[in-house]
């Protein structure tokens, strides 16, 4: 067969105890690694499938690789193709549980055969990382597989802590201890704690949040304590996780739409990850070579090649030849706690001077109504790249210095302006868009009725959510206002057709 046919090649006969971080660094030395996905198989070894940027890379890996020895292992490289059903590392969103470092020892099991049993047959992988914090009292361990798997994965570690504390006598029920990233937590949480409330009536439980005061810039993680029986800890589990799924797949989605709208953005630039923002892995799209550069620290979502690809493998905006047209300035007015002006602006206007710098932007903050006002209005000018850096670090910057309360996510008010005559797009027949639009970005929405428009016959938008909804919803109004502009422009170039060529 011809070696160089397919950029993707398949490599079996892994070691199933090598860490993905390891295999990732082996795989980037061929090549620009575009995704890597394991594939589920009854050997007791691990196949995975590679994707390379270009065929020849696939080759070269192929010939570098044969015959690889790792612990006695001698990895078979191929190209790729029907061998056993993939399972995708995409969207791969690990279970990560907290376990008393007393019983890591059981877990692990002699010889490995404990934990060997629990990957066999929940197919999934087990990251034991014991040597993490050396001498704490619990040790993380993460989990990828299927929620399926993760679940089942997750109730085989509890049986064994279960059995392991009976027998050493500790009388009372282990809790689960699941670390979630701080950014999601808040939509697990939901308004006024209901989302918690639900899971706890509905699965007989007590779960209690670490307080953000735990959190670092090296420990973006919350701890989520749940108390019940085994079986009733499952339970929450499954539920819990299921709603940190659907927080994390929105941001994706509200990202990759980032991605697409602004080539070369450069997210592992914005410095917002450490505040409260996951790295998350590659999306599907082209690759460049340009190498990522990971933010500083510890981060749980690197145990699987997003620190190889980077955040999007896009490279940073002064690698992107400039485009024939400048992308058009925009203005959004963004509404923080007046407390936090001070620290926006910091010590003699220095941190506002480096954001604008850093984000292209011009940011300037309007003077008080009156003395007693609680918010301040901040006036951002610049292209949609500008305004995503800008607001960004905004973000970050109130989550950083603790505005925003241990159970709520930073979310704050943005206004911006759209002719008068797209105002009725943006609200659809029967409010039917701004409904579409506040359901598929979580922002809410909002077009206020009997305004009057200003001098250049604009109105106001007003739209609420955290970060990565506010976003969304901005660039989805902006294409409605270009849709409306590019119709207003074809009508007017019709009107100027004379009567008698037109058909």
């Amino acid at each position: 067969f011809n070696l160089c046919r397919s950029r993707k090649i398949q490599i079996r006969n892994i070691p199933p105890h090598l860490q993905w971080e390891v295999l990732d660094g082996l795989l980037a030395q061929y090549g620009t690694v575009e995704n890597v996905e394991q594939v589920n198989t009854d050997t007791e070894t691990a196949v995975v499938n590679v994707t390379y940027a270009t065929k020849e890379e696939a080759k070269v890996a192929i010939e570098k690789l044969t015959g690889h020895q790792f612990d006695d292992y001698s990895f078979k490289p191929g190209p790729s193709g029907g061998y056993g059903s993939p399972r995708p590392r995409q969207h791969d969103f690990p279970l990560r549980m907290l376990v008393p470092t007393q019983f890591v020892g059981a877990i692990i099991g002699k010889e490995g055969n404990t934990i060997k049993d629990v990957t066999k047959q929940t197919q999934s992988k087990v990251d034991i990382h014991r040597k993490e914090n050396a001498g704490a009292a619990e040790k993380p361990i993460t989990i990828h597989s299927t929620p399926e798997g993760c679940s089942a994965a997750c109730r085989m570690i509890l049986d064994i802590m279960q059995k392991e504390a009976n027998e050493t006598k500790t009388t009372e029920d282990i809790p689960l201890k699941i670390l979630a990233h701080n950014s999601l937590v808040g939509r697990l949480i939901g308004k006024e704690g209901r989302n918690l409330k639900k899971i706890e009536e509905e699965t007989g439980t007590k779960i209690t949040i670490s307080s953000l005061q735990d959190l670092t810039i090296y420990n973006p993680e919350r701890t989520i304590t749940v108390k019940g029986s085994v079986d009733a800890c499952c339970k929450a589990e499954m539920e819990i996780m299921k709603k940190l799924r659907e927080a994390y797949e929105n941001d994706i989605a509200a990202i990759n739409q980032q991605a697409n709208l602004i080539p070369g953005l450069n997210l592992n630039a914005l410095g917002i990850f450490s505040s409260g923002l996951p790295v998350l892995p590659p999306a599907a799209g082209p690759r460049s070579a340009v190498p990522a550069v990971a933010p500083a620290g510890y981060n749980p979502f690197l145990s699987h090649s997003s620190h190889l690809s980077g955040l999007y493998g896009v490279p940073p905006a002064s690698a992107i030849p400039h485009q024939h047209s400048a992308p058009e300035q925009e203005v959004v007015y963004l509404f923080i706690p007046t407390q936090a002006v001070g620290a926006l602006i910091g010590k003699k206007g220095q941190h506002i001077k480096q954001l604008a710098h850093f984000a292209g932007a011009s940011i300037k903050i309007a003077p008080a109504e009156s003395p007693d006002v609680t918010e301040r209005m901040v006036i951002i000018t610049g292209t949609p790249e500008a305004q995503f850096k800008a607001q960004g670090r905004i973000f970050g910057k109130l989550k950083e210095e603790n505005f925003f309360s241990a159970k709520e996510e930073v979310k704050l008010e943005t206004h911006i302006k759209v002719p008068s005559s797209a105002a009725g797009r943006v609200i659809g027949k029967g409010g039917k868009t701004v409904n579409e639009l506040q359901n598929l970005t979580s922002a809410e929405v909002i077009v206020p009725r009997d305004q009057t428009p200003d001098e250049n016959d604009e109105v106001f938008v007003k739209i609420s959510g955290h970060f990565f909804a506010s976003q969304t919803a901005q660039r989805k109004i902006r294409e409605i206002i270009q849709q409306v502009k590019q119709q207003e422009q074809k009508h007017q170039q019709g009107a100027a057709v004379s009567p008698h060529h037109s058909k």
